[in-house]
């Protein structure tokens, strides 16, 4: 197979791997460039660990002229690791041409078997200590994007907060699921006085992880005007709204809002998120139970920027606006429709 520069492996270096591979008793293949050909310069045999045997490279490399070295790892044998030696002193055309010249090398010997690659630009990067730091620099995490570590740290989040495992039954993670998530006596009482409340009112409920529990955070009479300016603005939450005057029928409606802002940490999104479903039937539940003058919205309202909670919002989200619609074109057609008047008496 040739390479990019026009060098391709002799057939003595074909059969010089050949045997090392059958024999397991070569520890590393020097090879050079030679009459337009990739040819064996030197054979090694095994004396001790791949660490060990590194320093009989000391005696076979020279300082100014670039080789590849084969290299048969210790664990497990099958596999080599192929060392690019090319020396900072080497001719500017050798580098070249070796750089041309290294793709092919392993090509044409069977990529599948060189499962490591090392560059050396002196003797010195081939020490024990050069591999080491190579093997820890190829073993650590590779470098993740914004949007990569976003995920991960999802990942991360989903699997402190989702199921773990003891012994040979499963405890699902009463936080990770919004389920079992105990109510604190002051935030049930606060839900509870939103339905006699006679002006607009907000309740805003926190998760405290500690204990598992949903915990008021504020209760206030706060109307649609102070809204998002009123919520937390770097963490989750749970609001509810009394909207003593709001555009539906009843005029009396008490909106459900989960928070989110864009800021909040990974592990929070993921634990209020899970817990919304949860925190949105049990509240339902408590209005079911203490019937009012106001109804709680059937829609819940999701943001991630509570600065966007203005009075027109809520009215899209809800489908107050398209119901005003509804309602004033029937008002429109009933008032400009009129009975045609009748043909008139003959005379």
């Amino acid at each position: 197979m040739s390479a990019l520069s026009g060098i391709g492996v002799s057939e003595e270096l074909v059969q010089a791997f050949s045997s090392a591979v059958e024999s397991k008793d070569v520890r590393f293949i020097k090879i050079i460039i030679q009459n337009e050909s990739l040819v064996p310069a030197t054979v090694l045999n095994i004396s001790g660990s791949l660490d060990e045997d590194l320093a009989q490279l000391e005696d076979i490399l020279e300082d100014t002229e670039p080789a590849y070295v084969l290299a048969r790892l210790d664990e497990p044998q099958s596999e080599w690791l192929v060392i690019n030696y090319v020396p900072e002193s080497a001719k500017v055309r050798d580098k070249m041409l070796y750089a041309s010249t290294r793709n092919s090398l392993t090509k044409s010997l069977g990529s599948a078997v060189f499962t490591d690659s090392l560059y050396a630009t002196a003797k010195s990067d081939l020490s024990p200590e050069a591999y080491a730091a190579h093997k820890r620099h190829t073993a650590a995490p590779k470098p993740l994007s914004a949007r990569e570590q976003e995920m991960a740290d999802i990942k991360a989040a989903e699997r402190e907060a989702g199921n773990t495992y003891e012994g040979s039954r499963g405890r699902q993670n009463h936080l990770g699921t919004g389920v079992g998530l105990s109510w604190s006596t002051d935030a049930e009482e606060a839900i509870k006085a939103l339905m006699t409340s006679d002006s607009d009112r907000l309740v805003i409920i926190k998760i405290e992880p500690s204990t598992e529990s949903l915990v008021l955070e504020l209760s206030s009479n706060i109307g649609v005007e102070q809204l998002s300016s009123s919520l937390p603005v770097s963490e989750p939450c749970y609001a509810f709204l009394a909207w003593a005057n709001s555009p539906s029928s009843t005029g009396k409606d008490i909106v459900f809002i989960y928070s989110c802002p864009s800021s909040s940490p990974i592990k929070y999104r993921m634990v209020y998120s899970s817990g919304v479903s949860g925190v949105f039937q049990r509240a339902k539940a408590i209005f079911n139970e203490n019937p009012s003058s106001f109804t709680l919205a059937s829609k819940k309202i999701e943001t991630s920027d509570p600065k966007e909670l203005d009075e027109a919002y809520l009215k899209s989200e809800l489908g107050f606006d398209a119901a005003a619609e509804v309602k004033n074109t029937n008002d429109t057609a009933k008032t400009t429709f009129a009975r045609p008047k009748g043909p008139g008496r003959r005379r």
